[in-house]
């Protein structure tokens, strides 16, 4: 049976979390979440990986959810980053961010201490059954060191609250045979910005990204075009974005975003250890590919 709690069509930033010294920048979230509305985004993603969700205190993490489902206040969904290798730990905050209004969770496979595919359908089954919201399985194999396989997401489209995939394993045969396999079934949106285009034509419902902290309007409008017909134009706009997508991507991902963001004016340049400010060359790599689309 074909899904119907669709959470968001389009694109869905995966929000930085802005740092002070001491704890969270709220006075900058909150302007960056007014912006990103103002921009017309879709979504929100808090405290995912581009979140530094993995970093963030309990009392943050929860912090952050709770800032951003008032300051949203229904105008967008709000999607929740709630996994964590530590289940029990995963589920209470799936739990809290439920209960605290956010619209869906997005709960990463488990990393470093590894599930079996099977072992998968159980854990995404436990996160179901405290969750009272669609949740989204991110599969993101580069950081877990673990791929959901699309026989696997076959099991998966079966749990009711398991409404969609986030899809960031670059390989496209795989990709190809998700969709084949459960495209009917589950919302699939990539969580690779350089795939938006080739995800959109398999059938995808969009994109989960990091681009769009930088150019929301602009991110959003390659799928807009994309729907609207003009396939030619959602390609040259998916190139026109390539360097600044490679340059956002050319260090460990919140470090290049962040520093965008700083030369933006929106944040300050902090972020957390085991990452660290950004390589001079690489710097300056990202800064021309912004002074080049006239970002700054």
């Amino acid at each position: 049976m074909a899904k119907t709690n669709t959470i968001f069509e389009g694109v869905a930033t995966a929000l930085i979390t802005p740092m002070t010294e001491n704890g969270v920048n709220y006075e900058q979230f909150g302007r960056l979440i007014d912006w990103q509305i103002d921009e017309g985004i879709d979504a929100l993603v808090i405290a995912g990986t581009t979140g530094e969700g993995s970093t963030l205190t309990d009392e943050e993490h929860k912090e952050c959810i709770t800032f951003a489902v008032e300051r949203v206040n229904h105008r967008i969904p709000v999607i929740a980053g709630t996994g964590s290798n530590h289940t029990e730990y995963g589920k209470q905050l799936t739990k809290f961010a439920s209960d605290a209004g956010a619209d869906a969770c997005l709960i990463v496979t488990s990393y470093y201490n590894k599930a079996t595919q099977k072992g998968l359908v159980k854990l995404f089954s436990e996160y179901a059954s405290v969750s009272d919201v669609p949740i989204i399985a991110y599969n993101v194999p580069s950081r877990t060191g673990l791929n959901i396989e699309p026989s696997t997401y076959a099991e998966l489209a079966k749990i009711d609250k398991v409404a969609a995939i986030k899809e960031a394993n670059s390989n496209i045969s795989k990709i190809v045979d998700t969709f084949a396999k459960v495209g009917d079934q589950m919302d699939i949106y990539s969580g690779n910005d350089d795939q938006i285009v080739p995800f959109l034509s398999m059938g995808g419902k969009g994109v989960i990204s990091v681009l769009s902290n930088v150019i929301p309007k602009e991110t959003k409008e390659i799928c807009t075009k994309f729907w609207a017909g003009d396939i030619k134009g959602a390609a040259a706009l998916q190139c026109k974005y390539n360097e600044l997508v490679s340059a956002l991507f050319c260090e460990v991902n919140p470090i290049p975003v962040k520093e965008a963001l700083t030369l933006m004016g929106f944040c300050d340049p902090i972020i957390r250890s085991p990452l660290y400010r950004m390589e001079e060359d690489n710097l300056k790599r990202l800064t021309k590919a912004m002074q080049d689309l006239n970002i700054i």
